[in-house]
């Protein structure tokens, strides 16, 4: 867990108990005492209206709510317009899942930016990736977070075809197409992947290790050549 995501966990308790003490956070949020106990210091310096002391327990005095959400009016145009290309560019996973950020933020908002996520005059108003590559976007994305290697039945520019067994380490969205970085097997370096020439894949169930030379970082200072 985030420490923020902690933070907000621990006032969140305090609202809704009468007294809570340091041992019962730590054991909720499977941190050390120490750690709460320096959490509920750091939230008082804050301003946030903690009662209490070490040993005995907290208490959060009555009254006290977290502060609304707060964006500018870009922030939001921000937030909907990489909704809305997300709808347009990425796998329907993806989509849904930015939609439903914008849902959260919208219940939070004070009542005077309410309506502005529907204000925003910017769009991305067409599906742009066939559902083949939408699907394929959507299986890497769960093999990259997990550390699937991948089999990819690919064909390049020139109709060659091949099978590779890759490390997928990230995905890049290049303006109108989407490439995959990868470790590949078979030349031994780093490749990028078209996802449109990726004709099927199979995600396996072995996990590639997190080897020095091998990983995101190290693709991303990479200066040799990894298109395919």
């Amino acid at each position: 867990m985030r420490r923020a995501d902690r933070l907000f966990q621990i006032v969140q308790f305090l609202r809704s108990r009468r007294i809570t003490t340091a041992r019962w956070l730590s054991d909720v949020l499977e941190v050390s005492e120490r750690t709460i106990y320096r959490d509920i210091q750091d939230l008082m310096a804050s301003g946030v209206p903690i009662d209490g002391e070490a040993g005995v327990g907290y208490m959060i005095r009555r009254g006290y709510d977290l502060p609304p959400l707060m964006f500018t009016r870009d922030e939001l145009t921000a937030l909907t317009l990489g909704a809305r290309i997300l709808n347009s560019w990425a796998d329907p996973g993806l989509a849904k899942a930015a939609q439903s950020v914008l849902s959260k933020v919208e219940t939070v908002l004070p009542d005077a930016l309410k309506g502005e996520l529907d204000q925003t005059r910017l769009y991305s108003p067409f599906t742009q990736i066939t559902p083949e590559v939408a699907t394929t976007m959507g299986e890497l994305r769960n093999a990259i977070s997990l550390r699937y290697k991948v089999i990819l039945n690919y064909a390049r520019a020139d109709r060659t075809k091949s099978q590779r067994c890759v490390w997928p380490l990230g995905l890049f969205f290049w303006g109108t197409v989407w490439t995959l970085g990868a470790w590949c097997e078979m030349r031994n370096a780093f490749r990028n992947f078209r996802l449109d020439r990726i004709e099927s894949l199979v995600v396996g169930t072995e996990q590639y290790p997190n080897q020095p030379g091998r990983m995101f970082e190290d693709m991303m200072t990479c200066n040799k050549e990894m298109d395919e």
